[in-house]
């Protein structure tokens, strides 16, 4: 009633004009919605929060963020991805784990972070590899299949973040599966970012969009599944 009433205001030209504007953002809102969605829908059977249902992988692809967050506090989502990354290796459902992350600067270098505070949760060196190019989810899922050569592997991270990733593994033929961490109290903030994140993985794929960095192949030991 309100828009009705707007728009009488104003010139006919005008108002067609409102009226296009107003159907344009509700069918982007919708076909956000219908992208979100459809990813979740797409990547379902890939996803597990039982770790007693979990299929056995040799690795698992270890998702970076960073450590702390504006104003030095300790961020949630990384403390509950090592958590779950640990839990995997206590249950026996992997035997390695691959740390990719964003190794921008000399200070900040998530992968060095995983490493260094994994092995003071009790995680085996042995056991670990990094990967200091995993810039975005887009890298590191790639470059696990196609850098570090590993065959099959279960994705840790959030739900919403491993739903993501999903896809990208999906779209790219990559046996991937996805162990979801703890997700911590989520900010609407957080979850319209999400939204567009998905939209974007979606035009990458469609575009053909590769990692920044790959290199030569460096198989990692020990990556057939067990």
């Amino acid at each position: 009633m309100f828009t009705a009433m707007l728009v009488k205001k104003f010139s006919p030209k005008f108002t067609a004009l409102f009226r296009t504007l107003l159907y344009a953002i509700f069918a982007l809102i919708i076909l956000c919605l219908l992208v979100d969605r459809g990813v979740s829908f797409y990547v379902r059977d890939k996803v597990f929060t039982n770790i007693d249902e979990l299929p056995p992988r040799a690795y698992a692809l270890v998702l970076g963020t960073s450590k702390y967050i504006i104003g030095g506090k300790p961020n949630a989502y990384y403390e509950y991805r090592l958590a779950a990354a640990k839990e995997l290796i206590n249950h026996q459902k992997v035997n390695y784990l691959l740390l990719s992350g964003d190794n921008r600067t000399v200070q900040y270098n998530e992968p060095r972070a995983m490493f260094r505070d994994l092995r003071k949760m009790g995680v085996s060196e042995a056991s670990m590899f990094r990967d200091f190019a995993g810039f975005r989810t887009l890298d590191s899922v790639i470059r696990a299949d196609k850098i570090f050569q590993v065959q099959a592997f279960t994705i840790v991270s959030q739900k919403f973040h491993c739903e993501r990733a999903l896809l990208i593994a999906k779209a790219h033929d990559i046996d991937a599966i996805c162990f979801v961490a703890k997700q911590p109290e989520l900010p609407l903030s957080t979850r319209i970012r999400e939204v567009f994140a998905r939209i974007k993985a979606v035009l990458d794929l469609i575009l053909g969009v590769e990692p920044y960095f790959l290199g030569e192949p460096q198989p990692l030991p020990n990556s057939a599944t067990l």
